[in-house]
């Protein structure tokens, strides 16, 4: 397979034409190649989840949604979610547990999310970046779950958090 031609290259990630090979030749394949992602679902010693309406440019909206963002070179993704907790929601975390990893959009990008459950909450300032419009909210389980069913939250990593949750952390009886 002849090597991926990149066609942007961007501040986080870049975007590669790719082939793969078919039975009636080689098809080429554009792919946003991205380093991956923390998501972090914050549950508050109340059982209250910390959430931000974050303003997102390409959905040209603020969406509610949970805190995440990119690995930095070499960072590992807890240290990721340990620090975008903290610059988005002013939060610092006893405890970063994993959940899950999942792909966001894979018919087309190679990013990958790994979801943390954040507990032991203690409040700070936060660090946000450049740009970076924030604001910090938080909403009982019950309250986050009818933002979903209501089409209030519209986020995809934002609803498999609050699902994952609500279906394989409470329902299921696993502790973390």
């Amino acid at each position: 397979m002849p090597p991926a031609a990149v066609l942007f290259e961007g501040r986080r990630f870049r975007v590669e034409r790719r082939e793969r090979p078919t039975a009636t030749g080689p098809h080429p394949y554009d792919v946003v190649v991205h380093p991956g992602a923390a998501v972090i679902l914050p549950v508050l010693d109340d059982g209250r989840i910390v959430l931000i309406h974050n303003y997102r440019v390409a959905a040209a909206a603020e969406l509610l949604e949970v805190p995440a963002g990119t690995l930095d070179p070499g960072e590992t993704p807890a240290a990721c979610a340990a620090r975008e907790l903290t610059e988005e929601t002013g939060y610092r975390a006893a405890t970063v547990t994993p959940l899950l990893a999942f792909y966001s959009s894979p018919g087309m990008m190679t990013e990958r999310m790994h979801l943390f459950l954040a507990t032991g909450l203690t409040p700070g300032p936060t660090a946000h970046e450049a740009g970076e419009q924030i604001r910090v909210t938080t909403l009982s389980l019950s309250e986050a779950l009818a933002a979903i069913s209501a089409g209030r939250i519209v986020d995809g990593k934002t609803i498999v958090a609050l699902l994952y949750y609500d279906r394989f952390i409470r329902g299921e009886g696993i502790r973390t």
